[in-house]
């Protein structure tokens, strides 16, 4: 059993809190029951589970590595404030983008939660994949993480430079949908493709100009009664729904 914060592995494994070092190791922490047993029962693999001393081990965890650390040690490495006595180190994994017919595409979405959700909502309604444009907050964030409710273990999340990924989408034919206010079609009058990129953007500036330029069609959701505007989480469970 590990006692002290100042032990090495401790040490590093407190690093996976900042991307970073996220990056450099492809890792990253993994926290609570329902997370843990929804990476455990995927394909994803799990590197270690750091158990509290007083975690009863349940017969999901007993056949993995673990490392039993006291309550101290435990919440140093947690994110929770009532954390439930279980961590995992994730070996993170990469995706081709090659069999992707429905995708949801995030341009530079900054919120953890409305990250988090729409991944959760592209998994609801069965899409092929997720892509993270430039300057989308982290997929290995922990808010991130947790808002997925563990979404991030059914569905391929690929980070890509947009610019570059896009074409080559619509070279295989999948037509790129930009949601934008300007310019844009009513959703209820477009016809559902078989292969579409459902693009959303930024929680103030929306989806960028130059994205806007590249895409097949722009869309927008009526709205009638006196808010302004909705939710870019909101807005793209309707989107994903509708072309689902």
């Amino acid at each position: 059993m590990i006692t002290s914060t100042k032990n090495d592995t401790i040490k590093q494994w407190m690093k996976l809190h900042k991307k970073k070092y996220r990056e450099q190791t492809d890792q990253f922490l993994l926290e609570g029951d329902h997370l843990v047993e929804e990476a455990l029962g995927s394909d994803w693999d799990i590197e270690q589970l750091i158990v509290r001393e007083d975690r009863q081990y349940e017969a999901w965890i007993a056949n993995y590595p673990k490392t039993v650390v006291t309550d101290q040690v435990f919440k140093a490495l947690a994110d929770t404030p009532s954390p439930q006595g279980i961590i995992a180190v994730v070996n993170i994994r990469t995706y081709q983008t090659d069999q992707f017919k429905k995708i949801l595409v995030l341009d530079n979405v900054q919120d953890p939660g409305n990250v988090g959700t729409m991944i959760r909502t592209a998994d609801a309604f069965n899409y092929d994949g997720v892509i993270l444009g430039k300057g989308t907050v982290d997929l290995f964030n922990d808010k991130v993480i947790r808002a997925t409710q563990g979404s991030l273990f059914h569905l391929p999340v690929v980070k890509a430079d947009l610019q570059t990924l896009l074409p080559d989408l619509q070279a295989r034919g999948v037509r790129l949908i930009a949601s934008t206010l300007e310019e844009a079609v009513p959703l209820e009058e477009v016809t559902v493709p078989d292969s579409c990129a459902v693009i959303v953007g930024n929680e103030g500036s929306g989806v960028a100009s130059d994205i806007q330029e590249l895409s097949d069609l722009k869309v927008k959701i009526s709205i009638n009664g006196r808010a302004e505007s909705l939710n870019v989480g909101v807005a793209a469970g309707i989107l994903l729904y509708y072309f689902q």
